[in-house]
Parts: C-alpha cells; structure tokens; sequence
C-alpha cells in the first residue's frame, strides 16, 4: 500500500467518522434544540405580549388631559428585532396610538436606527396614525428601501390625506430615477 492510498483511506475514515458522529448527535440533540426553542419562542413572545399591555396602557393614560406629566414610571423591556417587529405589528392593529405614545415608542426603541424590517412596521405605525412628526422617518425609508417602500406609499395615498399624498410624491420624484423600471412604474401608477 502506498503512503497516498493510507493518507485517502484515512481522510475517508475521518469524514465518515465525523458525518455519522455529527448524525448520531444531531439525533440525540434534535428534541432538546426543539424543545429549548419553543421555550425561548414562548419566552420571547411573552416577553412582547408584555411590553404590548404595557404600550396600550401607556397610551390610555395619556388620553385626554394635556397637563404636563412627570416622566411616566413604566419601564419598558430591551426587545429583540424579531420581538420589535412583533410589537409593532400588533400595535398597527391599535385604533388609535397617541403622538405622546408614539414619540415614546421611538425614543424608547430607536427606532429609526433599527434593521428595515423594524423601520417598515415604524413608518406603517406613523402613517397609520398620520404622526406628522415622524414624516421625516417615512421619507427616509422610502430613499433607504426602495423595495420595501412599495407598500408605503400605496398606504401613502390611500389615506385620502393631502399631507400624506405630498409626502409619497415628493419621496418619489428623488428617486425615481433610482428605482429599477418595474419598480418606478408601480409605483408611478399608485401615484398618478
């Protein structure tokens, strides 16, 4: 036997050894992975039904009287970026969130720093609630995530707000140019 049949039959005997090594514990690991996983989901999912009754709270108290308030005494969480876009998606199904609630909720978050998927849900919250203080959120979304954006301004337009309607097509016409043409044109014609 030559020394290049023993260094390939050792190199087969290794990657053999260490494929049904890794078989044999991802078999024994797999149900303990599963079961570690659906725990933190339901921990994490907890954790925003949470934070959510907290927000909603928040928002009631802060109906109504205009006096000025101390700073409120809720703590709310750190959350992750899948927990945010939790939050912010059902805080979307809200009726009603307050601009005092809604600076909070960004102030609290940054969320204007947060990845797109954080940011989309953001400026769905600002148009959604006509938050008028944040406009300038949405039109930096929509320059930053053309793809993404797409949404937001058929949600732009369907308002029927005049505001609203300047933002999408002045966001637009700085960066149309930009857009990849199938992109551009659907946008054109929910704007146009």
């Amino acid at each position: 036997m030559t020394l290049m049949m023993c260094t390939e039959i050792k190199t087969h005997v290794r990657q053999n050894l260490t494929w049904k090594g890794k078989a044999r514990i991802a078999e024994v690991q797999k149900p303990l992975w599963e079961e570690s996983s659906s725990w933190t989901e339901n921990r994490l999912s907890r954790q925003v039904k949470d934070e959510v009754r907290k927000w909603i709270r928040l928002n009631q108290r802060n109906k109504g009287n205009k006096r000025k308030r101390t700073q409120d005494e809720v703590q709310f969480e750190k959350l992750l970026p899948d927990q945010l876009v939790l939050l912010l998606e059902t805080l979307l199904e809200e009726k009603t969130l307050r601009p005092r609630t809604l600076l909070r909720l960004e102030k609290t978050y940054h969320l204007r720093e947060q990845d797109a998927e954080v940011q989309h849900r953001w400026c769905e919250l600002i148009v959604k609630h006509k938050y008028s203080a944040a406009y300038r959120d949405v039109e930096q979304f929509l320059q930053d995530h053309q793809a993404m954006g797409v949404y937001l301004y058929g949600e732009l337009m369907v308002n029927k707000d005049a505001t609203q309607q300047q933002l999408a097509r002045r966001s637009f016409a700085k960066i149309q140019e930009q857009m990849d043409i199938p992109t551009a044109k659907v946008v054109r014609e929910m704007l146009f």
